[in-house]
Order: structure tokens, then C-alpha cells, then sequence
């Protein structure tokens, strides 16, 4: 197979995985870096041995430089993904995008008209479609196991501190400088429930709020920052035991720490503490996004299904039950309980010793194998010209980002929304 040369755009966390994961699976070389933050940029050009030439200070810089790859990988920030889409897209490059696709429903589309114009693929990063969980599921539906699909129950466990730590400190804290948090953290979810279903939702509802990480809820005494808190050693979102605890373990200091600092050390991270974003009190940030959310779909088949996003649960595996005429599944991204209604049999399926598998729920870990099955697969399409080896291309994400937006519009506005006349009307 032809080796397949690399454009990354945005050296961060996200950027630098599917970067690794491609460079590792021996098949894509990393040619070029394009990234703002000089630490970074210089980090990944050494990292991947990038010349001096081709290692830019942002996307427009690489752009000008013409096409000098076969594919990039975008992973900048959320609001910053268009217009590098569209400019290397026009320069023919086969493109790797971070989900979200765009922060609104005009950007999305344009990207996946930019795709079909210039006749590049287009995967965006829904990971948790390629994992080996996943593929087996799905075989499990296709067989008609548990009979005709009528009704789905599914749990995203944001789990606390990552809740604090990416959406009441980080980066993802407000919608009007990132995206609603159903956008930037459930994507996932939502693109996920619609492949295992097989169809999009007709219509859907949605409720939730941000309830707790704000000012009224202060417990009395607490300070604006966890470095100078009496009450830090008893709150369950200590920035000082979240990231001291990461020094030590490479994975946690690949993320979330780096994050926060790239000096893992006591004394870097309490700097970094006093003076930056990650040291704020939970209940004195500038944040806004929903801490809990529940999005109920009903699909044209007569199938229904619930999703319910929490930030007040350990961070571990989705959680899922599919509900069939003639059976029940239920699973936790590792193992599957299956119940046949006909014979009132249960086979229970473990799944941890299969690659991938094994891993578990989040970015630091790989999204249990997804963020590798996915880059494998995008390497191996553009290497091959073969489309159907991504698991959705551009107009399936899009759909599926439709879904988001509709079942946001619905929360906000307090209705239930038909998922195709609201794209119509955004599209008009």
C-alpha cells in the first residue's frame, strides 16, 4: 500500500493521537505542521521530523504553501475548523476532522459540500463507531438476535471531574466561544445511537440546564481559586488533587495535565494552578453549558430512543440496553448481556480480550480503540481510493449533526422538532 504523507493541523491532544496512531501503523508519514502555539508546533515538527520549511504557524500559512500532502488532519479548536477545511479541500486534500464537524449547521454543511466538490474524502472523528464493541453490537442487530429493534436507553457518564475540568474550566466551558456541550462532548453519542438504529430520527426532544457549577451553589468560606481554598482537601472538584495526582503516570500526563501545564512537576502544576483557567473555583468560572441533558428521538420505524448525558457520575463506559421484539441487550462498551425472549436464555459476552476492546471510555485511553481503528481506516482510504472503508462519510455526519442541533433548538425552545424541517428551514 502506498505510503500516505500528512498535513497536521493543530498539534494539540486530538491532533497529535490520530498523528501517532497513523505515523505507528507504518503506513502515513507526517510532512507538515501546522499549529499557533510555538511550544507545540516545535514539539511536533521535532516529533515527526518536519523541516523548518514546512512547519507553519497556522492553517492559513500551510494553505498558501499549496498542497503538500495527500490528506491533513484537522483537529484545531471547534470554531476554527471551516476554514481550514475549506481551503485544503480545495487543494485536494483527503481530510481527518476532529468532531465537531462545525459549530453551526451552515459551516457543517459547507465542509461536506467542499468534500463533494473537490472530490476529497471526508471522515469526521465519531471514534466510537470503529470500535470492536461496536462492530460486534451492531453484527448482533444485523443478525436479528434480539428481533426488531423498537426501543433504546442510553447513558453518557461525563463523569465529574472531567466535567470540571473540560466544561466548567476548559476550553468547551461556553457555547458562544466553543458550542453547546451536546455539540461538543454528545456528538459522539448521537452519531452512534443513529448507526445502531440504521436510520435518522424524525423528531426529537430535549431537557437539561446547567444546575450546579455556578455561583449560588459556593459552599460558604470557598475562594476564588483551589490553591488558596480552606475547603479544597473535602470538594470533589480539588484542581489540586485532579492534577497533582496526574504527575507520575504518562497517561495522565498526556491528558488531562498538558492541558493545564507542560511543566509536570509539583511546582509547575501549582503555578499553573495559581494563575490559569484549571485553578478556578468550580463555582466562579465564566461557564455556561448544561452539567446534565436528556434527548429522547423517535425514528419514521416507530422506534424510540432516550439519551441522557450526566456530569454527576464516575467517568467510565457509555452505558446502553436495546430493547427488541424478541430480545434485550444490554452492554458497557466491554461486555454484552443478551436475553432471548423465545427461549429465556442469556449469553453473556466478554469482550476485553479482543483488541481494542480493552480499553476504555475516554480520550486518554483511546476511546476504546476507536481513535486507531479510525485513523487506520482513513489512512488505508486514501491510500486505496476506497470510500467504503470509512464507516460514514460527509453527508451521514452531517445527518447525524443535524440531529444535535435539532435536539439542542428543542431544548432551548421548549418543543418538539421535526428533524427534517429544521434542517430545511436552517438550510433556507
Amino acid at each position: 500500500m502506498t505510503e500516505v504523507t500528512l498535513l497536521l493541523v493543530g498539534a494539540g491532544l486530538r491532533g497529535m493521537t490520530y498523528a501517532r496512531h497513523a505515523r505507528a501503523g507504518g503506513a502515513a508519514r507526517v510532512v507538515a505542521v501546522a499549529e499557533p502555539d510555538p511550544e507545540r508546533r516545535a514539539r511536533a515538527a521535532a516529533e515527526f521530523g518536519v523541516p523548518p520549511e514546512r512547519t507553519h504557524r497556522d492553517w492559513r500559512e500551510a494553505a498558501a504553501a499549496g498542497r503538500v500532502a495527500d490528506a491533513c488532519v484537522i483537529a484545531t479548536q471547534d470554531r476554527d475548523h471551516t476554514g481550514p477545511a475549506l481551503a485544503l479541500a480545495a487543494l485536494g486534500h483527503h481530510i481527518l476532522l476532529e468532531k465537531p464537524m462545525a459549530t453551526t449547521a451552515r459551516e457543517a454543511a459547507a465542509i461536506a459540500d467542499a468534500a463533494r466538490e473537490h472530490g476529497v474524502l471526508l471522515a469526521v472523528c465519531h471514534v466510537l463507531r470503529h470500535t470492536g464493541y461496536t462492530r460486534r453490537l451492531k453484527a448482533l442487530l444485523a443478525e436479528g438476535r434480539i428481533g426488531r429493534l423498537v426501543s433504546v436507553q442510553h447513558l453518557e457518564p461525563v463523569g465529574w471531574w472531567h466535567q470540571a475540568h473540560s466544561f466548567v474550566r476548559g476550553n468547551w466551558r461556553r457555547a458562544d466561544t466553543s458550542a453547546p456541550m451536546l455539540l461538543t462532548k454528545a456528538c459522539h453519542d448521537i452519531d452512534w445511537l443513529v448507526h445502531l438504529v440504521g436510520e435518522t430520527p424524525a423528531r426529537v426532544a430535549s431537557f437539561g440546564s446547567l444546575t450546579h457549577f455556578r455561583a449560588g451553589d459556593a459552599p460558604a468560606g470557598a475562594a476564588a481559586r483551589c490553591t488558596d481554598c480552606p475547603l479544597e482537601t473535602t470538594c470533589p472538584y480539588s484542581a489540586k488533587r485532579l492534577y497533582l495526582g496526574c504527575l507520575g503516570d504518562p497517561e495522565q500526563e498526556f491528558w488531562p495535565l498538558s492541558a493545564v501545564t507542560a511543566d509536570h512537576t509539583e511546582a509547575g502544576v501549582l503555578e499553573a494552578l495559581r494563575t490559569g483557567p484549571y485553578g478556578r473555583c468550580v463555582y466562579a468560572c465564566d461557564n455556561d453549558v448544561v452539567d446534565h441533558q436528556v434527548v429522547t428521538m423517535e425514528f419514521a420505524s416507530g422506534a424510540t430512543c432516550s439519551f441522557t448525558m450526566s456530569a454527576f457520575t464516575p467517568m467510565e463506559q457509555r452505558r446502553t440496553r436495546l430493547m427488541g421484539t424478541h430480545g434485550f441487550v444490554e452492554g458497557d462498551g466491554t461486555t454484552l448481556r443478551v436475553v432471548d425472549f423465545r427461549d429465556g436464555t442469556e449469553e453473556f459476552v466478554d469482550l476485553a480480550a479482543e483488541a481494542g476492546a480493552q480499553a476504555g471510555p475516554s480520550a486518554e485511553d483511546g476511546h476504546g480503540g476507536g481513535d486507531e481503528a479510525l485513523t487506520e481506516a482513513f489512512v488505508a482510504a486514501v491510500a486505496t481510493g476506497d470510500a467504503s472503508l470509512l464507516l460514514s462519510d460527509a453527508e451521514e455526519s452531517l445527518a447525524t449533526h443535524r440531529v444535535v442541533w435539532a435536539a439542542e433548538h428543542a431544548r432551548t425552545t421548549g418543543t418538539v422538532v421535526e428533524v427534517a424541517d429544521w434542517a430545511a428551514a436552517v438550510a433556507g
